[in-house]
This record gives C-alpha cells, sequence and structure tokens, in this order.
C-alpha cells in the first residue's frame, strides 16, 4: 500500500465529505488488525500503526514485525472497504446531522408513491415517509402533489437515514400560524397551548404582549382569510382560537367557547374545574362525542366537568349520602370533602392521607380504614356500573335488531312464556322441562276470529245448524 496514496485518499474525504482524518485512519487501522487476525488466527496478538505525518504503516504479529509486501497484501483490500464504507456512513452523518436541526419545523415535498398506507415524501434529493399514524384522518395523497408536514424525527437505519414526517402534532399547526400570521413570527403575539384532535377540530389559545393589538383578531385576519388560509391546509380542520388568561377562571370559560359559561368551580387538590352552564348551553359545551369540553381541558390542564346547577346540587347530595354510609365517617368532614370537588368514592383513594387525617383529626389507621372502604364501595360501584352499561348495549341491540327486522318486512317472533294453567305441577317436571315454553293456547284465538264473523256461537248441548246432507231431507227442527 502506497503511503502517500493512502494520505492523499484520506485528505481527499476530509475536505470532499467532512470527515476527520484521525477519524478514517483509527478505521484502517481497526479494520487492518481484524484482516490480520483472520490471516494469522484470532489468538495472534497483532498491533498496527499509521503514521500521522507520512503514512507509512507498521504491523506486528506476535511481536514480529510485518514486510511490506505481507502488510500491502492485508492492507490494499481492507483499506478500500473501510474507505468505502466511510464514505457511506460520512453521507448519512451529514444528512442526519442536517436534518436533525430541522426537526419540529415545517417542510414541503412532493408525494412519490404511497405503500401500504406510507406515503413516501420527495425532499430535495432525500426521501422521507409519512407513516399511516402520521396522517390526517381521510386524506389521500396522489403521486406528484404538494404536501406540507413538519419533520419529526431523523433517525439512522444502517447506511440510510430516516426521515418521519407529521401532519398528526399539534407543531404544524404553530409553523402555519407563524407562516400566515406575521405577528406571531414577530413574537407580538404569543401561541400559549394548543390541544388537537387532527381532521377534526382544534383550540389554540393566544396572548398579546402589545395592548393595542388584538391577538384573536389578528389570527382571524380580515374576513377570516388568515384562519381559511391554515384550515385549507389542514383537510378543512376546525380551528377556535382562545384568548389566553393565566387565571384559570378565566381561562376555562374562554376555551369552551362558544357555549357560555355561568360559574366555575375550582378543585385544586385533585385538578378539576366544574363548569356549570345552563341546560341550552349544556350540548354546546360538552360538544358532539364530548369533543370540545376534551379540548378545553387538554388546552387549560385541568379535568373540566359540565354540569347545571341541579345536577351538581343532586351530585352533591348523593356524595354527601354516599360518604355517610363509610364508617367512621362524619357530617363535618363528609361536607368539608364535597365543598373541596371529592363528589364519589374513587377521589378518596387520590386525597392525600395526611389532608384527610388533619380534616377529621384522625390516627394513620383510621385514615387507612376509611379509604379502604371507600375502595371497596368504588369497586361495587364500578361493577355495577358495568352491568347497566351492558344492560344498556343489549336493550339497544335487541332494539336495533326489531327496527331492522321491521324495515325488511320480517314478522318480530312473540316472546315465549310459561302458561301456569297448563302446568298442573311443575314440581314433576325436571329443571329443563320445566324452564321449555309452551305453545299458548288456541282457543280464545279462534273465538275471536268467529266473533269477527259474526257467527254465533252455540251452547255446547245445542246441535250445529248447517246445510243438509246432499240427497237427503232435512230433520228434526231442520225440516
Amino acid at each position: 500500500m502506497n503511503p502517500q496514496e493512502l494520505l492523499r485518499i484520506v485528505d481527499s474525504l476530509h475536505r470532499e465529505k467532512q470527515i476527520d482524518p484521525e477519524l478514517v485512519i483509527q478505521a484502517i487501522e481497526s479494520a487492518l488488525v481484524t484482516a490480520s487476525k483472520r490471516q494469522f488466527g484470532e489468538e495472534a496478538d497483532v498491533f498496527v500503526s499509521i503514521a500521522r505525518d507520512g503514512g507509512g504503516i507498521t504491523a506486528t504479529v506476535n511481536g514480529r514485525s510485518l514486510s511490506e509486501d505481507e502488510i500491502g497484501r492485508i492492507g490494499a483490500q481492507t483499506a478500500k472497504q473501510v474507505i468505502i464504507q466511510k464514505l457511506k456512513e460520512a453521507e448519512r452523518d451529514a444528512r442526519i446531522d442536517e436534518f436533525h436541526t430541522q426537526v419540529g419545523q415545517l417542510v414541503t415535498g412532493i408525494v412519490q408513491r404511497t405503500e401500504r398506507g406510507v406515503t413516501i415524501v420527495q425532499l430535495g434529493n432525500v426521501e422521507a415517509i409519512l407513516p399511516r399514524s402520521e396522517q390526517i384522518p381521510g386524506e389521500s395523497y396522489h403521486s406528484g402533489s404538494r404536501v406540507r408536514a413538519i419533520i419529526y424525527e431523523v433517525k439512522a437505519a444502517g447506511n440510510r437515514v430516516k426521515i418521519i414526517l407529521s401532519r398528526t402534532k399539534a407543531m404544524l399547526i404553530q409553523r402555519l400560524f407563524e407562516q400566515e400570521i406575521p405577528e406571531i413570527a414577530e413574537g407580538i403575539i404569543r401561541i400559549n397551548a394548543i390541544s388537537r384532535e387532527p381532521g377534526y377540530r382544534s383550540k389554540v389559545a393566544v396572548s398579546s404582549s402589545d395592548q393595542r393589538i388584538d391577538c384573536v383578531g389578528a389570527c382571524v385576519g380580515m374576513r377570516g382569510n388568515r384562519i381559511k388560509n391554515v384550515t385549507g391546509e389542514l383537510a378543512g380542520e376546525r380551528i377556535d382560537i382562545v384568548r389566553w388568561s393565566d387565571d384559570p377562571m378565566v381561562l376555562i370559560p374562554n376555551a369552551l367557547q362558544p357555549a357560555e359559561v355561568e360559574q366555575v368551580l375550582l378543585c385544586d387538590m385533585i385538578g378539576r374545574a366544574i363548569a356549570l352552564v345552563n341546560e341550552e348551553h349544556l350540548s354546546q359545551a360538552i360538544g358532539r362525542f364530548g369533543q370540545n369540553v376534551r379540548l378545553a381541558s387538554k388546552l387549560c390542564s385541568w379535568d373540566i366537568e359540565i354540569m347545571t346547577a341541579p345536577e351538581l346540587e343532586r351530585q352533591i347530595e348523593r356524595a354527601m349520602e354516599g360518604f355517610m354510609e363509610i364508617e367512621g365517617m362524619t357530617e363535618e368532614v363528609a361536607q368539608q370533602l364535597v365543598e373541596q370537588g371529592y363528589l364519589s368514592y374513587d377521589d378518596l383513594s387520590v386525597i392525600e392521607p395526611d389532608a384527610l387525617m388533619e380534616m377529621g383529626g384522625w390516627s394513620q389507621e383510621q385514615v387507612d380504614a376509611i379509604v379502604e372502604q371507600a375502595d371497596a364501595k368504588a369497586e361495587d360501584q364500578e361493577i355495577a356500573e358495568e352491568e347497566r352499561k351492558y344492560q344498556e348495549k343489549l336493550e339497544k341491540e335487541r332494539r336495533a335488531t326489531e327496527d331492522l327486522d321491521k324495515k325488511e318486512g320480517r314478522s318480530v317472533p312473540p316472546p315465549t312464556f310459561v302458561t301456569e294453567s297448563l302446568v298442573e305441577d311443575s314440581s314433576e317436571l325436571d329443571g329443563s322441562a320445566a324452564m321449555e315454553p309452551l305453545e299458548p293456547p288456541v282457543v280464545e284465538p279462534l273465538k275471536d276470529l268467529l266473533l269477527e264473523e259474526e257467527l254465533e256461537i252455540p251452547p255446547a248441548d245445542e246441535p250445529l245448524k248447517g246445510p243438509p246432507p246432499e240427497g237427503g231431507q232435512q230433520t228434526g227442527e231442520n225440516a
């Protein structure tokens, strides 16, 4: 191996690929050691050193110095393989470094193809992937179309770099806002929090450092043009702009808009907020499938419950009754628990023992006993609730089946029953026979049919009237 040629290659890699020369030389030394052990045995004591100034190679095996010819035979092909490998790794590392700085940034790419739900996007001279889990539900991507997303993750995959894009993260909304709203890009308006359900609805809380600028109006834009540009990029996803406040008493009603909140009750110890609304705003505050209150809870970092005033009163009454069923509980402590937002047995399982001991002046053993009872009652309630939901599900399925049968013209079979008068002594029957449904009696339906035809039903001892037999004369009263 020509030392000057080796140094020339190392220097070329340093200048063109920005690879540290020391790193390449160390890699070649390590590769030569490995190659020598393959030739002389794995147990051989091999030492290889490359001079940094002249490129000369010194190698010993079990204390014996190798000649230049021996080193050349071992080193030529090995150095070539190492250099090729280092080139690939250098290109990969350079791309990783380049895109690592862009994680969380908005990029635009061209869709190349879609394979099993995974969309391949061309970003300059690099291919990125948009997994199905990071796609907005309902969106489809066609080859050649433009797509905007944020770089979500960058990692090495062998000699390649794997770039993962996302269109579902809240950061995408922030980047689009920064692009469409100059006040946000300039730092005058700040995005304080974002909660999002991709493809359906998002809430963005904003604030302004300049009191002369309306943060909500600036984000919406003239005739809603700014927010329309953002929603258009997100396949029509609805976005609510919320005015931020550090006071949860102000922020929570803002987050629940467009519903009007009458009062907010904060339960600091368990992080719960009860928002009281009137009956006509109840469904609006909850939202479709609970979406509005769920997004508001994420935005405010409070567990928000929507109630009307009568519902809250009923919950307080039930909570008081339930707490008083616990042995050792006093009315005074139960009242304090309710006032602080503890409205169920489950809530007692998360209360700090010290706080409960302070409320009632109880010992640790008494508190443990109360919490243990609350846990047991909570479990019983959970089982009862699961049974209730199961029965509701069965009833719903039954009604749906009946409705479907009626629509398709199928007759719904009457419910089977056991007629007690037809079973003289059920004790003589075995279990299976006693529970087997019997056919309903047919006497009464026949009687009803005769009545509908306006026929007279003679007494049991009176002969039936009818036409004379053919070829004969009537006899008796029929003559």
